[in-house]
């Protein structure tokens, strides 16, 4: 009876120790994935807190997610007890076992101020870091309706309001021009050194092919762009520079004036649909709408008392909740793509990247 108590304990003992042993390996399977995605969750919500804010005329505030512990625990212990009896009292054995678990979360935040701030978000994102995500496939359509204010003079809707909130229709008609050359390989965004210095770029775009093979429709849209943006038609690669157009006024060069970070959300708050009576009450102002063939809102955010179950993402603001549609990819891969821009703009500040630590006993 003592010998079979023993091995019972001994027993349990081995799988509470086997079970503490695996709870690393496990736990770090789970969570580098769980994490990640939480991270970007969360980052989805702080921008369209930061959109939807603007729209009412709220300063933004941006946090860091500078560390993350996630603690684990895990305890056992057993034992076992045994009595050979004696006279009336009757022969026993008892063995005993017990677990206890924890998960004891910790997030460190990082609030951005400062140089950092500016760095950030308040300053135009240079045309060298934007441009080159063309080649990455993005839709340079898409990628210059986000980024860029003007190009070549062209003008981009504003939230600023007035006769010229909506845009240059031939802004637009660039834009899709450019699309077409990009699908059908003949746009090319080059980045080359400037001068001897290896840490200057510049960025230039390449249209049309060398050959004599074109077809009416690469031949058109090649002249097209040529013509709105006033360049030459004796090159192929045009450097593109930041600044308006009465700054560059050469045929071998591409004049652009690119949006910051907050300057993006503004103008995506811009075009939020919002309740009729918020804007007659004078809490924010009127709807800014597109031109030229693009009146659709480029990330369209719903409103109502409540959000679907199943929203891409979602924020509650001022009694009402705030979302992006699950089955909207257009407006999905919009926000995407406005979420890598922050991101790359935020790599040039001094703060670094979430340090995941996991104890795990």
């Amino acid at each position: 009876m003592i010998r079979t108590a023993s091995v019972a304990a001994a027993l349990c003992a081995a799988c509470l120790t086997s079970a503490c042993v695996h709870i690393g390996p496990s736990r770090l399977k789970a969570d580098q994935v769980d994490y990640a995605r939480a991270l970007g969750d969360a980052k989805k919500r702080e921008i369209l807190a930061a959109v939807v804010g603007l729209r009412y005329g709220d300063a933004p505030a941006f946090l860091t997610v500078s560390s993350i512990i996630a603690a684990y625990t895990f305890d056992a212990s057993g034992g076992a007890t045994a009595n050979a009896g004696s006279g009336s009292q009757p022969n026993y054995a008892l063995a005993t076992g017990s677990v206890s678990y924890s998960n004891h979360p910790t997030f460190t935040f990082t609030p951005t101020t400062g140089e950092a701030f500016a760095s950030a978000y308040i300053r135009p994102l240079a045309p060298a870091l934007v441009l080159p995500l063309a080649e990455g496939g993005i839709p340079i359509d898409l990628l210059l309706r986000i980024t860029a204010q003007s190009v070549g003079g062209l003008q981009n809707g504003n939230a600023l309001g007035g006769e010229n909130s909506a845009g240059a229709p031939g802004f637009f008609e660039l834009l899709r021009a450019l699309r077409r050359l990009q699908l059908a390989g003949e746009l090319n965004v080059e980045s080359r050194k400037v001068g001897d210095k290896s840490d200057q770029m510049s960025v230039f775009l390449v249209m049309g092919a060398t050959t004599s093979g074109d077809s009416p429709q690469i031949t058109a849209d090649v002249a097209r762009v040529r013509k709105l943006l006033h360049l030459s038609s004796n090159t192929r690669s045009y450097e593109i520079v930041y600044g308006p157009s009465s700054a560059w006024q050469k045929a071998d060069k591409i004049p652009m004036v690119t949006r910051s970070v907050l300057g993006i959300l503004t103008d995506l708050g811009a075009q939020v649909q919002v309740p009729a009576e918020r804007i007659n009450d004078g809490s924010t102002k009127p709807t800014v709408g597109l031109i030229g063939g693009e009146t659709r809102p480029t990330i369209i955010v719903h409103s109502g008392k409540t959000a679907p179950d199943n929203a891409y993402v979602m924020i509650p603001y001022g009694g009402s909740c705030y979302w992006v549609d699950r089955n909207d990819f257009d407006s999905k891969y919009a926000f995407t793509v406005v979420q890598n821009l922050m991101a790359l703009a935020e790599a040039d500040t001094s703060s670094k990247a979430p340090v995941v630590t996991i104890p795990a006993n």
